[in-house]
């Protein structure tokens, strides 16, 4: 009995980690700047890319790991200073802008870099808790992703670059009006949550691999989780990712991945029938 209950509280954490890894970007991104970012899930697919790369070319792990996120981040930059930029507050010309590049990058990479997968292979080995044989990089991805998570409220909630980015956020006119470059803000968060894309492809990429469609297997439940999250990000998308974990860690353990992933759906659909504006949405502070 014993055994079963951290077994599925292994299971239950290392999901509740993935889906804070694939959805906190979005969460920065589609949270705070109301961008509808179609093409996140590529932007997870570059990022697992450059991690394999960066290991194939000698490179360690968590060095590979920071390359990857810097290397999205200034992707992201691009993407928001050549398209973005020019259509804040269109959310459908967002969303069909973000869709296209979204098809572009997977063209891209599927004609360079061809349609077969790659990956690349760690040594962490598994540890032995009593009778349970636990995957260390499970673990380690587990700590990373709730590492990531702290990083982002604190740097949201208890430094200036958090306070100018909530400030021009909730009102770019008076940000602009003491001094602040609205414009120099939406492009520093857009990096910054592409960069938390890049970060999660890397370090999932051990695990799952990487092919051009890498993305399509992590924007719907990115989207789901940041969306039934509600109006505050970080706090809804945290949340949210743990309600949803929990449910796909326990079913996954029972049943299988797929009685997982359809439970997950269905709770996501009765949350947002009986809560419209998300988990958060009736909260009135908060990020």
């Amino acid at each position: 009995m014993v055994q079963q209950f951290a077994t599925g509280a292994y299971l239950v954490l290392f999901s509740v980690s993935t889906l804070v890894l694939i959805s906190l970007g979005l969460a920065v991104i589609f949270g705070l700047m109301r961008v509808i970012n179609l093409a996140h899930g590529e932007f997870i697919m570059l990022g697992a890319y450059c991690c394999v790369f960066s290991v194939k070319a000698g490179m360690p792990l968590w060095a590979a790991f920071a390359v990857s996120a810097l290397a999205i981040g200034v992707f992201g930059v691009f993407v928001e200073r050549v398209i973005i930029r020019h259509l804040y507050g269109r959310l459908v010309d967002t969303l069909l802008a973000t869709w296209g590049l979204s098809l572009f990058i997977v063209g891209a990479v599927t004609t360079f870099l061809g349609p077969q997968g790659q990956g690349i292979a760690t040594d962490f080995g598994n540890i032995s808790v009593g009778s349970l044989n636990l995957s260390v990089y499970n673990l380690i991805l587990s700590a990373i992703a709730l590492g990531m998570l702290a990083v982002t409220w604190v740097l949201a909630r208890h430094t200036r670059f958090g306070l100018l980015i909530r400030g021009t956020m909730q009102n770019a006119e008076i940000a602009s009006a003491m001094g602040v470059s609205p414009d120099r803000v939406y492009m520093v968060t857009f990096g910054f949550g592409s960069a938390l894309a890049g970060l999660a492809g890397a370090v999932l990429v051990p695990l799952t691999g990487v092919s051009p469609t890498l993305g399509l297997a992590f924007v719907a439940k990115a989207f789901i989780t940041v969306i039934t999250g509600g109006q505050l990000p970080l706090i809804g998308t945290a949340t949210a990712s743990a309600l949803f974990g929990t449910i796909d860690g326990i079913l996954a353990y029972v049943y299988s991945s797929v009685v997982g992933e359809v439970g997950l759906l269905i709770v996501a659909v009765i949350v947002l029938r009986l809560l419209p504006s998300g988990i958060t949405g009736r909260m009135r502070s908060g990020l």
